[in-house]
């Protein structure tokens, strides 16, 4: 009998067939009201594809996504899907019933044997569900949905959707309302779920944690990328490189953003290789997103050495202890991220920050020169019946960054996206989206010298959020952001403190994930932090005697620790980076005054002085940087 061929049945020609085929669109177009969303579109959605779906406002996004789950029909062509294929979609809009119970929700009129011994509902019920941020839901599954807040609507109708557990899963915006904490648990359940996934989300962490492949929807179509955010942005700057197209945008934005992203923390590095080399050549001299010590200088000098500080400050609602005698002091230039499950106290501390509310005990100072801006989780603050051109030269019609550019109403307005026709729409005809541009807009404006901004990216896309980091990377007063965006928190902030429901606010050194470590200890005890770290002193746990099974760490715990101490390290490794880009730009300044003193010795020998002071500095920080990629490299 001849042998089978090469190509024959085995192992390897197993794992080469192709994935089943789940979706398919060809040639389909929608429209409303005469203008076009989506136009002749053909593509396909395999079985285990995990696809994040970007653009911006009014792309189209949610109507691709409803099309290719059976919720809406094309105007032409064809969608084919494979028979017997189970779907959900989890949409923006509440599908709750109110006259319901949170069980009739999860379970319908299955019988309780059927679900309560499931490991995996335990597991949906406890990371959606549960918490202190969650407390209503974990009393039971008797509690109406008519009494639910917003939040809570919005992780019940994420739960049920995971226990259903359909083959394709369409989640739109899921992110919305939850805080870091639930982010963090859904995008972990997504990556061990086994099934299709498409997600629209402006969530760029959350993108890259989940999706292995990224569609944008721009003009009408669909551009197609392997990869999560990290790929899509390389893969956007190449193509608008290749077309020449939007210069002065690919030049300002995309590529800091590119070089954010390499030499952004360790959950960011690992990139697809492909497109690398191009993407290295955009960005080979673009300086880091802002230079912290020029910001400080500039910030001192409008503000002075006192900003905000609040000493000893407690405060309740009724019988709930929020914050329990904190001091918190915010100096000239610093750029803080306050981190907190819903309804910890952020809020509220930045009501106390901004004077609107008064503390039960203790006081907040502020400084003389403070001219304090803030926005608000409401946009109803926006003027009604005029235009947004109007809208903004009301605040002022231009302002000068501190780098010297000048930019007026008209050209701030272009980069928050309302260009041509939009900046003279009403303000009222705005969707939520283009309002909180507009709101982000306005503030700026203003030109306050102290900013809180409380979820400032709820409802921008992509491109906005990027504008805005832009925006305030030349921005040079204090800054304190409250966000359950984790990227943009990353991006902007130098610096983290939390509050983890005891009333305490904490310094966290390690960012998000040492936040989310301490999150994740059943008794609400701080997890380890790596020596040396900075993080401050907690209340110590109850002892474990020295023969208990619980004294000696977890292999969890370890992980934990080299993990915060990774991002320390990395954190301490980018500002010594910093200070050696200072240093050469100072050192280039200085050999340029050098040559124009020739003839003047005293000048000459003053200018050499500095020289040597600065080679000494480079010679220190770059036996550092050594150091500290060695210990990284470990």
């Amino acid at each position: 009998m001849p042998s089978p061929p090469s190509g024959g049945p085995g192992p390897l020609h197993l794992r080469l067939i192709p994935p089943r085929n789940l979706v398919n669109l060809n040639s389909v177009s929608k429209g409303y009201a005469g203008l076009d969303v989506l136009r002749d579109l053909t593509l396909g959605v395999n079985e285990g594809e995990r696809i994040g779906i970007v653009g911006a406002n009014g792309a189209g996004k949610s109507t691709l996504l409803r099309i290719i789950v059976g919720a809406e029909l094309p105007d032409a062509g064809a969608v084919t899907r494979t028979s017997g294929v189970t779907t959900a979609l989890v949409g923006q809009r509440d599908d709750l019933t109110a006259d319901r119970t949170v069980g009739s929700e999860l379970v319908g009129d299955r019988p309780r044997h059927e679900w309560a011994g499931d490991a995996r509902f335990r597991s949906v019920l406890d990371g959606l569900l549960g918490g202190v941020s969650f407390g209503r839901l974990a009393d039971g599954m008797q509690t109406p949905v008519e009494s639910l807040s917003g939040g809570e609507r919005r992780r019940l109708m994420l739960a049920r959707s995971l226990l259903d557990d359909p083959q394709l899963l369409a989640l739109d915006e899921p992110t919305n309302q939850l805080d870091i904490d639930g982010i963090s648990w859904l995008a972990q359940h997504l990556r061990r779920r086994r099934g299709t996934l498409l997600v629209i989300t402006h969530d760029r962490w959350f993108l890259d944690a989940v999706c292995d492949r990224t569609w944008e929807v721009v003009d009408c179509g669909v551009e197609r990328h392997e990869g999560g955010y990290a790929a899509y942005v390389l893969a956007r700057a190449e193509r608008e490189r290749v077309t020449a197209g939007r210069e002065d945008r690919r030049r300002q934005l995309v590529r800091k953003e590119l070089a954010w992203l390499r030499r952004g923390p360790p959950a960011r590095t690992s990139k697809p290789r492909f497109r690398i080399d191009a993407a290295n050549a955009l960005i080979a001299d673009e300086p880091p997103p802002r230079d912290p010590l020029a910001l400080q200088r500039f910030a001192t000098a409008r503000l002075g050495d006192r900003v905000l500080d609040a000493v000893d400050v407690s405060f309740s609602y009724g019988d709930r202890q929020l914050l329990d005698r904190v001091t918190w002091r915010l100096g000239p230039g610093r750029r803080l991220g306050l981190l907190g499950a819903n309804g910890s106290g952020k809020t509220t501390l930045l009501r106390l920050l901004d004077g609107t509310l008064e503390p039960d005990s203790g006081e907040v100072q502020r400084g003389q020169t403070v001219r304090l801006g803030e926005l608000s989780q409401d946009t109803g603050e926006l003027p009604s019946g005029i235009r947004v051109l109007e809208a903004v030269a009301q605040i002022k019609g231009r302002i000068t960054t501190s780098t010297g550019e000048e930019l007026t109403a008209g050209k701030l307005a272009e980069r928050f996206g309302f260009r041509g026709e939009r900046l003279r729409t009403l303000t009222d005809d705005l969707s939520g989206g283009e309002r909180r541009r507009l709101q982000l807009l306005r503030l700026l404006m203003s030109e306050p010298n102290v900013v809180l901004l409380d979820e400032p990216t709820n409802d921008l896309d992509i491109d906005t959020l990027t504008a805005l980091e832009d925006l305030l990377d030349s921005w040079p007063g204090t800054l304190v952001v409250v966000s359950h965006d984790r990227y943009f928190t990353e991006r902007v902030c130098d610096d983290v403190f939390g509050l983890l429901g005891d009333g305490r606010l904490r310094h966290l050194p390690g960012g998000v994930e040492q936040y989310l470590s301490l999150r994740r200890q059943p008794d609400g005890s701080p997890a380890p932090v790596a020596a040396g770290s900075g993080s401050s002193p907690s209340s110590p746990s109850s002892p474990s005697s020295p023969s208990s099974p619980s004294a000696a760490p977890s292999a969890n715990v370890v992980h934990r620790e080299a993990q915060l101490d990774a991002r320390r390290l990395t954190r301490e490794l980018r500002q010594v980076e910093r200070e050696l880009t200072r240093i050469e730009r100072d050192d280039a300044g200085l050999q340029k005054a050098m040559a124009a003193a020739a003839t003047d010795a005293a000048m000459l020998q003053q200018l050499s002085a500095e020289h040597g002071a600065l080679a000494s500095q480079r010679t220190v920080l770059e036996e550092r940087w050594l150091e500290l990629s060695e210990q990284l490299e470990e």
